[in-house]
């Protein structure tokens, strides 16, 4: 294993895919000489070339519906979207054409594409700029939903993701970026099958069911919990959130017969609800108290960071929202 940045697995893992595969291609705003709004694909272009690291026009409708095309001809397009927050401005390409496509051909079409980017609050960007949107994306079938929160992860999701037949969207949360993580060295190939959980720290007294940035929230939460008060958190990172892996979820809340989903989405309507329905449906007797969920406060994100940190799920309120669970 080596120390390195979540920023840096995923270069890796797009060009590691490029030379492996002539057909996958990156396409996005910016992504070619200046390297990405975030430097996510920087020297990217030194190697590959302008045919395979396309510069677009500030259209994400244009170049999403062009992706579909390559796509749909067999190519594998990797989609940067500078920010999630502008999902809806290509939402008819997205979720009434991507999504669908290989339904409407019944099938004899597939669009293995990727769509990735940076989403999630903490840098003070503002209403527009901090969204997460994971709820919205898992809400349509046709898409998977990949949220990882380590290096680790994050390459060999990535890498998963790629050589996927299917529309995957892929999350960075823009906190994740410089954060530092155990990976495998960089010439080694390895991938993480889409839809299956990692149990980040176990414990016996509740379970913390979440993914991406919350789960190193969870773990901070978990450790002071464990200090201050005794309490032993089980974290179970979800990686990926459709599909989603319920077993998992199940064989955590077994073991402590509490649950708290977290997730940086709105909690209205959102996958901590969903997470929660899954249990009550499939195994309400292994509760022994009632699930909660704990999301994004129903307000748009607002610049100061104060206000930002608190109505954002993170560390404070997991930890408070726990020590009113075990009361």
């Amino acid at each position: 294993m080596r120390k390195t940045t979540y920023i840096q697995v995923i270069n890796e893992a797009m060009r590691e895919e490029m030379r492996r595969d002539e057909n996958v291609f990156l396409i996005g705003e910016d992504i070619g000489h200046y390297g990405g709004l975030f430097r996510v694909t920087r020297n990217i272009l030194d190697e590959f070339g302008p045919k395979r690291v396309i510069d677009t026009p500030i259209s994400e409708q244009a170049f999403l519906g062009m992706s579909l095309g390559a796509a749909a001809v067999g190519l594998r397009p990797v989609i940067e979207l500078m920010y999630m927050d502008f999902t809806l401005v290509a939402a008819d390409q997205i979720f009434n054409q991507i999504a669908k496509y290989s339904y409407m051909t019944g099938g004899l079409i597939n669009i293995p594409l990727v769509i990735r980017g940076q989403h999630g609050g903490g840098k003070r960007y503002g209403s527009q700029h901090s969204q997460c949107v994971d709820s919205l994306y898992a809400h349509f079938p046709g898409i998977k939903v990949v949220a990882p929160a380590t290096p680790y992860d994050a390459k060999g999701l990535l890498k998963s993701a790629i050589r996927d037949d299917n529309p995957v969207v892929f999350l960075e949360h823009k906190m994740l970026y410089f954060t530092r993580g155990d990976a495998p060295p960089a010439e080694e190939d390895y991938t993480i099958p889409l839809g299956v959980a990692d149990v980040k720290r176990e414990g016996g007294d509740i379970t913390i069911a979440t993914f991406s940035y919350c789960v190193l929230q969870a773990l901070e939460a978990a450790e002071e919990l464990s200090e201050k008060h005794g309490i032993e958190v089980e974290v179970v990172d979800l990686r990926s959130v459709e599909p989603m892996d319920t077993d998992t979820i199940l064989k955590s809340v077994a073991k402590t017969g509490r649950l708290l989903a977290v997730h940086e989405s709105y909690a209205n309507s959102g996958l901590g609800a969903e997470i929660v329905a899954r249990v009550y449906e499939e195994a309400p007797h292994l509760l022994t108290a009632p699930a909660r969920r704990l999301g994004m406060a129903p307000v748009s994100i607002p610049v100061s960071r104060v206000l930002e940190e608190e109505i954002l799920p993170w560390k404070k309120n997991i930890v408070a929202t726990v020590l009113e669970m075990m009361r």
